[in-house]
């Protein structure tokens, strides 16, 4: 009789507490409208005010296509390196036992805790005018600072922890029994690597390229230090923006800026397809003999 009261008793409590949940449920749905969806569709609406001709116009115009084509050849460069960092840095941070290790980890985490503005200073301290190697590119006639190898650099710094921190708890939760029994059957380190490794952080891999790529074409603060504004030659699409703000030119700032949103909401669905994958679980084949052999055993 006393079990059965408390557990009538548990019931009823947690049926009094669903006020709470849809209380939470209410404040987060709110919360998302007011501070995400209205700006977000505030966007487009200005973007399209005008007209789709002024829209198109402002898109298609020669500075603004400038912008668009810098932002992207920025994350093609960027993205492929911080890959290839990203994957080696994780591999060797959970495969491997080194001193320093936890000192890597520190720096990888270090482009979190440090303002993209500080970040530009730094690279102005170094490879401006009157930085540390200022005269010598000045003398070899080599631009780095106000110009796109700037602008590549500045968002290498803010971008690079993305892929390894993606990929180190997923390495590390695999384990090394899989690469060890590999090695152990003959195969190379690059081997075990490519064909054990790999396939089992794919998922991650990709998720990691996703959100580094979105906020390389995104970035705004450290970009805005080293690239000079100059328009037409070093202005990203977010510099575009601001610089169209900041002139009065609200429908073409808008136009722009819609098209930095519709990027983002690309990026957001492909990441939404990349975790359903990731959370699929694994089809294991079953070699053809075995499937004869299952089928021919007596029930």
């Amino acid at each position: 009789m006393a079990r059965t009261q408390t557990r009538f008793e548990r019931n009823r409590a947690t049926r009094e507490a669903s006020w709470i949940k849809w209380t939470l449920v209410s404040v987060a749905v709110l919360y998302f409208a007011l501070f995400l969806v209205m700006p977000l569709i505030t966007v487009f609406v200005e973007a399209l005010r005008r007209g789709w001709e002024v829209y198109l116009e402002s898109i298609t115009e020669a500075t603004a296509l400038a912008a668009i084509k810098l932002t992207l050849l920025i994350a093609f460069i960027s993205v492929p390196l911080n890959l290839v960092f990203g994957v080696a840095a994780a591999w060797l941070i959970a495969k491997h036992d080194f001193r320093g290790k936890q000192l890597l980890i520190t720096f990888i985490d270090l482009p979190f805790s440090v303002s993209p503005v500080v970040v530009g200073l730094m690279y102005l301290l170094v490879f401006g005018a009157n930085g540390w190697f200022g005269g010598w590119l000045v003398e070899h006639d080599i631009r780095i600072i106000f110009a796109v190898p700037g602008i590549v650099l500045a968002t290498i710094f803010v971008t690079f922890p993305f892929v390894a921190r993606e990929l180190i708890p997923l390495m590390q939760a695999q384990g090394r029994e899989e690469e060890e029994a590999a090695v152990v059957l003959g195969a190379s380190d690059w081997q075990a690597f490519w064909h054990v490794t790999l396939p089992n952080v794919k998922w991650g891999l990709l998720y990691g390229v996703i959100l580094s790529n979105a906020r390389a074409m995104g970035e705004f603060g450290a970009v805005s230090v080293v690239s000079g504004k100059i328009r037409g030659q070093t202005n990203t699409m977010p510099l575009h923006v601001e610089i169209l703000y900041n002139e009065y030119n609200f429908a073409a700032a808008f136009a722009v800026a819609s098209l930095l949103a519709l990027l983002a909401l690309v990026t957001l669905a492909i990441k939404t397809w990349v975790e359903h994958r990731a959370t699929q679980p694994l089809a294991i084949p079953i070699p053809p003999h075995h499937a004869a052999a299952q089928e021919t055993r007596p029930q």
